[in-house]
Parts: structure tokens; C-alpha cells; sequence
């Protein structure tokens, strides 16, 4: 199965490897560079079925670091619509990106806080910090929410000029989205606080306004954690509600994570210690989706997809210490996969 093809809208990935997104907090003024040409570029010449371009703030604010990435301008597309032309022209993948703001995480350096002069002041829901040495968010009003709803909207216009295929929204990891939709960091008593259809609203709101700008030449996932690993927070079964509703707001997957919420919570890890997660929001919710965590080895990233756990398979440090894993697993299980013609020379017949 990891060398079938698979569509979502019109777009067909022609094998089930994901690049999960992954900071490289290599960015100046949230500009891609030289750095992620190559990057990127090389994943695709290693046969990986879609590339998905780090998290990406929708406004200033909405990085986590100085050196994150950035698409709330037309010059900071531009530079991204260089490496999706050259995956388009020179590999068989598909790319994405991730559209993402950090909330109350931002404005940090190596996991700490930076001040307000060399960052900026955070925002979130509630007054409420991830941890308790670090300053307190501006909490968002109403009509700044919805301005943020805008932000999120736009980004997917400029995105979707750049020629990406698929757009994910991270709605995982402890970052704004998220920070709503949990009870422990969201007690607001507005619109989009309380009841679980209330902190839902944001995401809801944002996967509608970007579905606006989308057509069937470009889908849409949602990253999620699956559980944040506290007592009376998000849960599996909230993630698993959740991504019934998403289906019928027409997200085409749901990329399953966990944690990032709750700084302290206990997480046991193990190989593929998220895979459960995808697997009962994949079959109580009938939605399709992607497993990630600790996928390393072929065999593993197999046995996922036959199990019925799991639609993609992202795939994070691994493919960043292999970034062939795509081409040399079709090796190893004598399957088709796309392979550079200027290397042919290297290649393994079946």
C-alpha cells in the first residue's frame, strides 16, 4: 500500500510517504532562502509523495521564533512559489504547507521566551501562559479573532498563487488553534469559549474562510493532537468529534498528532506511540488520515497502512536523516516509485 496512489479533491499522491512539517527556523523576516530550496528540493528527488512545507505564520505574531516562517505577504510567497515550481518540474510530488500561528508559544528562542524588544507580546484566548515564568497573552477580543479568521484566509489566497497543492492548517502541538480548543487553555465565556462547539468555532470558522479560496486542484488537512496527555483536557474522544464535523466541513484528512498543550504532561514514547490515535479518530470518525510519530522503518510504515490505521504515513526525523527513505524502501519492496532520470545510472532494478 505505501506505493499506491491516493487522491484527495484532484490531487492524486502517487505513494502514501509524507514529509511531515518541520521548523528549520532558518528564516529571515519569515522568507524562505537558498537553504530551503534545497531542503525541500531534495525530498522530492527522493521519491517522497508530497512535501509538506514547515509551520508558516499567518501574521507576524504568529511564529514561534524570529527565524520561522512567514506568508503574510506577496514577497514571502514568491520565494515559496520557487521551491513548489522546481518539485512540480523536476519530481512527481505534491507539496503543501502548513499554515500555523503560535499563540501564546510565540515569540521564543531555543524553548524559552524571548523578551517583548526582541520578540513580541503573545496572544491567545485566555490569560493563561504554557508556562507559569513566562509573561501573560493578550487575550484576543472577539473582532480580533475574527481578524485572525482573515489572516488565515489570506495566507491560503497567497498560497494557493504559489501553486501549493495541499494546505494543512495546525491545529495541533499547543499553538492558537489549539489553545481554543482545549478546556484548560481556552476559558472564555464569549462565542468561543465553554461548550466543545464553541472552542471548535475558530478552527471552524478558519476551515471555512480557507475552503473559500480552495478549489479541487488543492485539499485541505488539519493537523490535530489527538490527546494532550492531561486530566479534563482534549482528549481522543473530543479529537475523534471533532474530526466527524471536520468531514462534513469537506477536510480531506486529518493529520493526528499529540500533545504540546500542557507543558510537564507525561508522555509515554515508544515507535509509532501516535499510530493509535489516528487509528480510532481514522474508524469511529470514517475520515481519512495520517499517522506520524516514530515511524522509521519501511516494514512499520506498511504494516500501518494494512492495518487499516492509517491513509499517509508523515514521516519527521527520519526523512530528515534519509531523505531518500521514499525511493530506497520501493527498492527494498520492489515497487515503483519516482526516481531522478540523472541518477538512473544508481538505481536498483527490481
Amino acid at each position: 500500500m505505501l506505493y499506491t496512489p491516493i487522491q484527495f479533491r484532484n490531487v492524486e499522491l502517487k505513494n502514501r510517504w509524507v514529509m511531515s512539517p518541520m521548523c528549520m527556523y532558518s528564516c529571515e523576516n519569515g522568507m524562505a532562502n537558498d537553504f530551503h530550496f534545497v531542503h525541500y528540493g531534495s525530498r522530492a528527488q527522493g521519491g517522497t509523495g508530497l512535501i509538506v512545507i514547515e509551520a508558516t505564520g499567518v501574521e507576524p505574531r504568529g511564529r514561534i521564533t524570529n527565524h520561522c516562517m512567514g506568508i503574510w505577504n506577496d514577497e514571502q510567497a514568491e520565494k515559496l512559489q520557487r521551491i513548489v515550481e522546481f518539485v512540480h518540474t523536476h519530481s512527481d510530488s505534491k507539496i503543501g504547507i502548513q499554515l500555523a500561528h503560535a499563540g501564546r508559544k510565540g515569540s521564543t528562542w531555543n524553548n524559552h521566551q524571548i523578551s517583548i524588544e526582541e520578540g513580541w507580546e503573545t496572544i491567545a484566548p485566555s490569560p493563561i501562559p504554557y508556562h507559569p515564568s513566562e509573561r501573560i497573552p493578550h487575550v484576543l477580543t472577539t473582532d480580533e479573532v475574527k481578524g485572525l479568521v482573515l489572516n488565515f484566509k489570506e495566507a491560503a489566497r497567497r498560497a494557493v498563487k504559489a501553486g501549493f497543492d495541499i494546505i494543512e492548517l495546525h491545529g495541533a502541538h499547543g499553538y492558537l488553534i489549539h489553545q481554543f480548543l482545549s478546556p484548560l487553555s481556552n476559558i472564555r465565556t464569549d462565542e468561543y469559549g465553554g461548550s466543545f462547539e464553541n472552542r471548535i468555532r475558530f478552527l471552524l470558522e478558519i476551515v471555512e474562510s480557507v475552503n473559500e479560496e480552495l478549489n479541487a486542484e488543492t485539499a485541505l488537512f488539519v493537523r490535530i493532537s489527538g490527546t494532550e496527555y492531561a486530566e479534563n483536557g482534549w482528549d481522543i474522544e473530543s479529537s475523534v468529534a471533532l474530526a466527524k464535523v471536520l468531514k462534513d466541513y469537506s477536510v480531506d484528512l486529518v493529520d493526528v498528532s499529540s500533545g504540546g498543550n500542557i507543558h510537564g504532561a507525561k508522555i509515554s514514547v515508544f515507535d509509532g506511540y501516535q499510530v493509535p490515535f489516528s487509528s480510532q479518530i481514522r474508524n469511529e470518525a470514517a475520515v481519512k488520515t495520517g499517522a506520524v510519530g516514530l515511524i522509521t522503518e519501511v516494514e512499520q510504515a506498511e504494516e500501518i497502512l494494512q492495518n487499516g490505521n492509517a491513509d499517509l504515513i508523515f514521516v519527521a526525523r527520519e526523512i530528515l536523516r534519509n531523505p531518500y527513505i521514499a525511493v530506497q524502501g520501493s527498492f527494498e519492496m520492489k515497487e515503483e516509485c519516482f526516481f531522478p532520470h540523472q541518477y538512473t545510472r544508481a538505481k536498483i532494478s527490481s
